[in-house]
């Protein structure tokens, strides 16, 4: 009876295990090369992209609009709701005249 409680409780760890990169894979923010990066986005993709991006924000018209012009050169919008700009190094690297980040 004692082996097969080990066995079990083996199983179930294993199994476990396995299930981990499973679900951190369907997570959203693992930072998957195909899904992010430049021109990984179509132009009719921006809008709910930077809707996605900019739901988190106070400040929700500028962000909405920096972000979709940032979207349409860059044909790219970091995961998540705030950082990851490097996984868009267009959308990371536009700055303002003064020097500032240009995209949300």
């Amino acid at each position: 009876m004692a082996k097969f409680l080990a066995f079990v409780f083996l199983a179930l760890l294993a199994i476990t295990i396995l299930q981990i990169p499973v679900m951190a894979s369907q997570g959203g923010y693992l930072m998957n090369k195909s899904s992010y990066g430049p021109g990984s986005l179509k132009g009719f993709q921006c809008p709910s992209q930077c809707t996605r991006r900019c739901s988190r924000t106070q400040y929700h018209k500028p962000c909405m609009f920096f972000c979709q012009k940032c979207c349409k050169k860059c044909l790219c919008v970091p995961p998540g709701f705030y950082g990851n700009k490097g996984v868009c190094p267009c959308y990371n690297n536009w700055k303002t005249k003064e020097g500032g980040p240009k995209c949300p």
